[in-house]
């Protein structure tokens, strides 16, 4: 499809001060009459529906949970599938912010999300928690003050909290390599490591090596970790399971590596970890 374009600017939305613009919007069911590139940033989330979404020249069908890192050089037009009640969540800010965040987290983030090169922006289907904690982490933004704080806190809460163990990976990546980090999901995988993960891929470890690195950014080891680190955050923020059993129910033989991979995940040990979630944990009746 061939449509008029045009460019969108970010000085169009934004008020004195503000650093960021949020839209929620029903997508009409009528065929766009342009499409349009920016000169900002912008992530989109499907909501709620279906989206016909043409892109860079091509077409492709987003469903709700679908999440968008839109560039400023991607021209687009979007239309909502008849009788689907499309309704997406728009986040705009300017090139700078993400300038200045992909040169401090370069380690993190660069070659993902808003900086993966190639002719398509990354596209994840975001299910269950992660969708909920999107959406909910959206609205929030739409009604708080919009400083330049505020969208670089958000922003990076989306690409490593609510995408924290990577466990989202691109629809375009090959279908292997989905079923892949679906299956790495369940213990049963992870707790062998990157072997496991290779041996559910059924692909020559250095294929497998070359996928990874280019639709999750990180090495099949990487990736694995992250899982089973979150997994074992999970059961120190959740259980009163002694951290040897803990490490060992992830698949950790080693408890110095451990350590220093929960702390380079998030920050601090895991003791320290656990108890600052339990006292935030709610009580299981009325006091």
């Amino acid at each position: 499809m061939r449509l008029p374009q045009k460019m969108f600017r970010i000085d169009t939305y934004l008020g004195p001060g503000e650093a960021y613009h949020v839209v929620r919007k029903t997508l009409p069911d009528m065929p766009p009459v342009l499409e349009h590139s920016h000169d900002y940033f912008e992530l989109m989330l499907v909501e709620q529906g279906q989206v016909h979404h043409w892109i860079n020249g091509l077409e492709e069908a987003l469903e709700r949970g679908h999440l968008v890192f839109l560039r400023p050089a991607d021209r687009h037009a979007l239309q909502g599938a008849p009788g689907t009640g499309a309704r997406i969540l728009n986040v705009m800010f300017r090139t700078q912010t993400a300038d200045h965040l992909v040169a401090r987290y370069a380690d993190e983030v660069a070659g993902r999300f808003f900086w993966q090169s190639g002719q398509l922006p990354v596209t994840l289907r975001l299910q269950g928690p992660q969708l909920e904690r999107a959406v909910n982490a959206m609205l929030t933004l739409q009604t708080s003050h919009r400083g330049l704080a505020r969208i670089e806190h958000f922003l990076l809460s989306i690409m490593t909290h609510v995408l924290d163990a990577g466990a989202a990976v691109d629809d375009r990546a090959p279908g292997w390599l989905i079923a892949a980090c679906r299956a790495t999901l369940e213990p049963r995988v992870f707790r062998k490591g990157a072997e496991g993960f290779l041996h559910v891929a059924g692909r020559s470890h250095e294929h497998v090596c070359r996928q990874a690195r280019r639709y999750l950014g990180l090495s099949p080891t990487q990736y694995v970790n992250r899982i089973r680190i979150q997994h074992a955050a999970m059961l120190l923020a959740g259980t009163d399971r002694a951290l040897q059993e803990v490490v060992a129910d992830c698949g950790f033989e080693n408890l110095s590596y451990f350590h220093r991979l929960f702390r380079e995940q998030y920050g601090t040990t895991p003791r320290s970890y656990r108890m600052r979630h339990r006292a935030v944990r709610p009580t299981d009746g009325p006091v």
